[in-house]
């Protein structure tokens, strides 16, 4: 059913993925806004007050679980009115946050800062994926990078989750990805992706970077899981996905290399199983979300 709604773009519920771990990082965040004395605080006090959480902008809602934990950890409830996935526009009415008016200004930019950014990263998400599946031939999936901020990976690759991507490799634990300099470095792609293999174990794949379809042959040859076609055209990428897929009809083929969502359509071709893309978490535009105290 949730592989259903998040084809469908509708909301689903992710929170039941993250790790319990996560929310040492709360008090992290907060330790870092309030180090020491918060006079602002002390001049609202702590009388029981109510604040809406609004979206202002056209947008999807991601990063609730984070939103909340802030809250919850300041002794405040948030009452929500929107799902997780929803796509909601100027202006929606949220949630309702309620505790003492100290706790929640004191937690409200950190608050912010996190839902903003996840909610930024599920709405380019999902715009790319509607495009991508506008385009009739293309049957591949859009998938995030590796390129996060530290320290916020967990949710900068949830907003892609919510938003219907594919997160990719999670670290370099995940994966074996073979780029150019491991290549260099051990002195050909075949002795690159052999050694791997040796201490990698049977069941993770290996991927290769490659900038031609003789170096993806060479790698698919040897025994890689993945070949990443990068920075090739929309033009070369069609034809040597096409002519990789009639040689080794059960690779996986990866399209990446500066896609842009103003370019995406055109890199949907036949053939390719993946479009990663760097641009759905690094530099995307933020959607509008404020609170407010009632």
């Amino acid at each position: 059913m949730a592989e259903y709604k998040k084809a469908k773009g509708e909301a689903v519920d992710y929170s039941g993925t993250l790790p319990p771990s996560w929310k040492r990082v709360v008090e992290v965040w907060l330790d870092e806004d309030v180090p020491n004395f918060d006079a602002g605080g002390y001049v609202v006090g702590d009388k029981e007050s109510t604040a809406f959480l609004l979206g202002k902008s056209d947008g999807v809602l991601a990063g609730a679980p984070f939103f909340e934990a802030i809250f919850n950890h300041l002794g405040c409830k948030v009452e929500w009115l929107a799902e997780e996935g929803q796509k909601f526009e100027h202006i929606t009415h949220l949630a309702t946050v309620s505790g003492p008016a100290r706790m929640i200004l004191l937690g409200e930019r950190t608050a912010l800062n996190a839902i903003t950014r996840v909610s930024s990263i599920a709405t380019r998400t999902r715009k790319a994926i509607e495009i991508s599946r506008s385009v009739e031939d293309f049957r591949g999936t859009i998938a995030a990078t590796r390129k996060t901020t530290p320290g916020f990976r967990l949710m900068e690759k949830y907003g892609v989750l919510v938003g219907g991507g594919d997160m990719h490799r999670f670290c370099l634990s995940s994966m074996v990805m073979l780029k150019d300099n491991h290549c260099k470095s051990t002195g050909s792609i075949t002795k690159a992706v052999e050694t791997a293999r040796s201490v990698c174990g049977m069941y993770q794949k290996i991927e290769v970077e490659c900038s031609t379809v003789e170096e993806a042959e060479e790698a698919l040859n040897v025994g890689a899981d993945v070949v990443m076609l990068d920075n090739f055209t929309p033009e070369q990428l069609a034809a040597d996905a096409a002519y990789l897929k009639m040689r080794f009809p059960n690779c996986l083929i990866e399209g990446s290399g500066g896609i842009t969502i103003d370019s995406l359509r055109s890199f949907c071709v036949p053939g390719v199983d993946v479009l990663s893309m760097g641009s759905l978490i690094q530099g995307v535009p933020y959607v509008d979300i404020s609170l407010k105290l009632q």
